[in-house]
């Protein structure tokens, strides 16, 4: 499964279930589609699962950076974040610079120096390019 963990203004979540349905219809038919989450919140959980009957394993691994580009990109099209109440983390670091301003990062890194200036909390996990030092 790709999981995305991502949150939208309320009000458009049914344009970009809608859309980004049709996207993956499209570029990888066949595929399974579960939505959940916090609509009330806007958060939602859209993940993609292989088409029946295909190596699971392989088919996702395959096309996961294609998938998840274009989920996000539907998201961020649509006003939303790629990212929710599961954080960046490993997996969402290399999407921060593609969907967040280079002055958002700098304020970012700004607060994690001065929350923690050792850089030993969470290293490698919340910014791009931020050295870890022992």
């Amino acid at each position: 499964m790709i999981s995305h963990d991502i949150a939208l203004p309320i009000s458009v979540i049914p344009g970009f279930v809608e859309r980004t349905d049709a996207w993956l219809a499209q570029c990888a038919p066949g595929v399974r589609i579960s939505k959940f989450g916090h609509p009330g919140d806007g958060n939602l959980h859209y993940n993609v699962h292989a088409p029946a009957g295909l190596d699971s394993r392989a088919y996702l691994q395959q096309r996961e950076d294609d998938i998840r580009d274009g989920v996000y990109e539907s998201a961020h099209r649509a006003g939303s974040t790629f990212s929710a109440e599961h954080g960046i983390g490993s997996l969402k670091l290399g999407w921060m610079s593609a969907y967040k301003a280079a002055a958002e990062i700098g304020m970012m890194r700004a607060i994690k120096q001065a929350l923690d200036p050792r850089l030993i909390m969470n290293p490698h996990r919340v910014l791009p390019n931020v050295p870890h030092f022992s």
